[in-house]
């Protein structure tokens, strides 16, 4: 997720070989960043009641923040990623009107620690969507309170500060622990996309068709660009029109109607 310049960082307790299953972030102090999680034995349990504390190493009381957080996430590093996160939910929401099984969001926190703490363990990608859930509002998608569930496909947005997280420690999370099916990136300024289909628990490159749009699986549609912003497209290969397109189709269909019934000696006005 697209964040500013500065903003993430690896922890000291990295190791040669990074464990991408356990990662935690600070929400509040700007220039504290992504670092692997710590060992049980060092980590602390946030209470369910916010005014309990826990003592830190050095001796001082630690105040946790309550347990049913909302989401929190950092702000997003330009208007094109902003911009490119709205469209993207407001695609999939018109397109699935009529449907009541998924659920789609962006820049929210996704909450998958193994020992349900809203602590440590979660992340908050760009652009994210789950399959077979009740589609309703939501703080944020905490994992061990949706049966378990992980999001079906995913898009993250790259930036200078965040492209190379992308593309390594946060698509191995997303294999090896979400075991998330679709895996995109998309850089909206360099116009970069790249996607990933999980293949007996790896993640293969998906081969782009004539158009260079990538087909997803999971919500059978293709996702490419259209005018330098990436959009979902129909098997048949017709754009998935946003609810603006929609309306403007619709008057000028309208348009046409009307002038059509007007060479006839109708007027449309007349007609109830």
């Amino acid at each position: 997720m697209p964040k500013g310049p500065g903003e993430w960082r690896q922890g000291t307790c990295l190791t040669s070989q990074p464990n991408p299953r356990r990662y935690t972030k600070s929400t509040r102090h700007p220039n504290v960043a992504m670092t692997l999680a710590k060992e049980p034995s060092t980590s602390v349990i946030a209470p369910d009641d916010p005014s309990q504390t826990a003592a830190s190493p050095d001796g001082q009381a630690v105040v946790f923040p309550p347990g049913d957080l909302y989401s929190d996430e950092p702000p997003l590093e330009t208007d094109l990623h902003r911009d490119q996160i709205d469209l993207l939910i407001r695609l999939l929401r018109s397109l699935w009107h009529d449907r009541q099984d998924f659920y789609v969001s962006g820049n929210t926190t996704i909450y998958y620690s193994p020992k349900q703490r809203k602590s440590e363990d979660f992340r908050g990608p760009d652009f994210f969507v789950v399959l077979g859930t009740e589609r309703r509002p939501r703080k944020s998608w905490v994992v061990w309170e949706e049966d378990g569930k992980y999001p079906h496909v995913i898009i993250e947005l790259l930036s200078d500060s965040t492209a190379q997280t992308d593309r390594g420690l946060k698509k191995q999370l997303y294999q090896d622990t979400f075991r998330t099916p679709d895996y995109f990136w998309f850089d909206p300024h360099s116009l970069e996309f790249e996607g990933f289909h999980l293949v007996d628990g790896t993640y293969r490159p998906l081969e782009a068709n004539e158009q260079g749009w990538r087909w997803s699986e999971q919500l059978g549609l293709y996702v490419g660009i259209h005018d330098n912003q990436l959009r979902f497209f129909t098997p048949e290969g017709a754009l998935v029109p946003s609810p603006e397109e929609s309306a403007v189709a619709e008057h000028q269909r309208s348009e046409k109607l009307a002038a059509k019934l007007r060479e006839l000696g109708i007027d449309p006005d007349e007609i109830s």
